[in-house]
């Protein structure tokens, strides 16, 4: 089985500081402020911004999250509405090519989280009302407050990111 979750990353999560404690019901609050908490951190900014230990931009980061929130919210309906519980991972590298994240527009980013974040609270709160679990591929049983948790990580820690390519950029150079 694939590790994920806590057991990947560490509690809390070593690098961006993420509590996996959190409630299903605080990851949706989470993912509810997520459109607005991003456009915070990138005001003023063109989204190409970069930084040299990373494969993607700025904007990248912003479509990423939006992909996977939509991603979870449609494997959760999916469930949820067909019975179909059988869920596969995806190549978060071959998707960013095929949608040319790095190439992309920051407000349209911007604009597609906000929708993709409304759609997976929706989503999640369904799931999570009925006890939904998924079986993952790779993963095994993923319950809805699971992926609940798993995807305000995901979130989090690409904020943190997107916090580290902004102070390379912003840093003076010598």
């Amino acid at each position: 089985m694939e590790r994920w979750g806590a057991s990947l990353y560490g509690n809390p999560c070593r690098d961006c500081g993420f509590d996996w404690s959190l409630t299903p019901l605080e990851a949706l609050e989470w993912v509810k402020r997520l459109p607005a908490r991003y456009g915070v951190l990138v005001d003023g900014r063109q989204g190409d911004e970069r930084h040299p230990e990373l494969a993607w931009n700025v904007v990248a980061y912003v479509c990423h999250v939006t992909d996977n929130l939509r991603n979870w919210a449609e494997r959760l309906a999916g469930a949820r509405l067909s019975g179909h519980r059988n869920v596969s991972g995806y190549d978060q590298d071959l998707l960013a090519h095929a949608r040319s994240y790095n190439d992309a527009s920051l407000a349209g980013a911007l604009w597609s989280l906000k929708r993709a974040a409304d759609s997976w609270v929706e989503s999640v709160s369904a799931a999570l009302e009925q006890n939904l679990v998924l079986e993952h591929s790779t993963r095994g049983i993923q319950r809805a407050d699971d992926v609940a948790r798993n995807n305000a990580h995901d979130a989090a820690h690409h904020a943190w990111d997107i916090e580290r390519i902004l102070a390379h950029h912003d840093r003076p150079t010598p």
